[in-house]
């Protein structure tokens, strides 16, 4: 189990979406713009098949496409982390050799969902699936999505085992961030990334590695120099590119009334850009006439 990534990985790496022409059939194009589009923003990586990319509703031929397209258009240029999540324990191995066969460096797992885990059966989990996967991995903690929560000491725990190198954390929680910094304070080697945008900043001031920040599709170039900025310790600088992601989220991550608005509204966003579709996955669909013209609206107000 061999990585080229240095570690920790340090920086901004946009959880892409998946940009979609039907429910089965990849916007090659539009993917192409987007990993352009984002590596030319200088993120420090991409990671596809997360939340941000819809992996849940995909089908395992559109996964295993995405990553032979994602890795062979990124052609080495920044590290590329792929989802393996499922509730089946093979079908995630199965995307861990898919990942590895392309050149990926390394897989990203959130615990089983459906029935809820406990801790002891999450840490047996990840030294199982550990011994049968080729690629180092991220742990990612989405409790929002999976209803469990890696606790502290399962972090802790999971990082002695070989081959897991990081943790994702979607909790929202900069308490639990501090638990486990404290936890693994002798351990500089392990990354920990925060994925809400809006934290970003803070979590980096904190001792954070950095972002994994859905917004970076849309303004790579923002996200980065936000993360810069909260390493310097530019307090001017971070309240000036904080402002612009705060109107962002409050702008066009809220529009519709759903718990999908956050992705209609950056897919949404990324199509008005003339990036890549932004036809969403079953059982979702992709904004209408109405909030198609307030996000234009939302994009025109943002003054970069």
């Amino acid at each position: 189990m061999t990585s080229k990534m240095i570690k920790p990985l340090r920086g901004i790496v946009p959880p892409l979406v998946t940009p979609l022409k039907d429910n089965d059939t990849l916007d090659v194009d539009g993917l192409e713009r987007l990993i352009e589009h984002t590596i030319g923003g200088g993120v420090h990586g991409v990671f596809i098949l997360g939340t941000t990319g819809e992996f849940a509703s995909l089908s395992y031929k559109l996964r295993k496409e995405l990553i032979e397209k994602t890795c062979r258009m990124v052609n080495g240029r920044v590290p590329v982390l792929v989802g393996i999540a499922d509730s089946a324990f093979q079908e995630s191995i199965n995307l861990a050799n898919c990942a590895d066969k392309n050149g990926a460096e390394a897989a990203v797992l959130t615990p089983p969902y459906y029935f809820s885990s406990g801790q002891s059966e999450l840490l047996e989990y990840l030294e199982r699936i550990m011994v049968q996967i080729p690629l180092p991995l991220f742990i990612y903690n989405m409790p929002v999505h999976t209803k469990v929560m890696f606790a502290p000491e399962t972090v802790k725990a999971a990082a002695d085992i070989p081959g897991i190198i990081g943790m994702k954390d979607s909790s929202a929680n900069l308490a639990y961030f501090n638990q486990i910094r404290y936890l693994l304070k002798d351990r500089p080697d392990f990354t920990f990334m925060v994925g809400p945008e809006e934290l970003t900043a803070d979590f980096v001031l904190m001792g954070g590695h950095g972002g994994v920040n859905g917004g970076a599709n849309l303004f790579p170039h923002l996200y980065v120099k936000l993360y810069e900025a909260s390493v310097a310790k530019d307090f001017d600088m971070i309240y000036q590119h904080q402002d612009k992601i705060m109107q962002i989220s409050t702008s066009i991550y809220n529009i519709g009334h759903y718990g999908s608005s956050y992705l209609k509204g950056l897919k949404c966003a990324l199509s008005v850009k003339g990036i890549c579709d932004d036809f969403m996955a079953e059982p979702f669909h992709r904004f209408r006439k109405e909030e198609r013209e307030k996000v234009i609206k939302a994009l025109d107000a943002l003054e970069f």
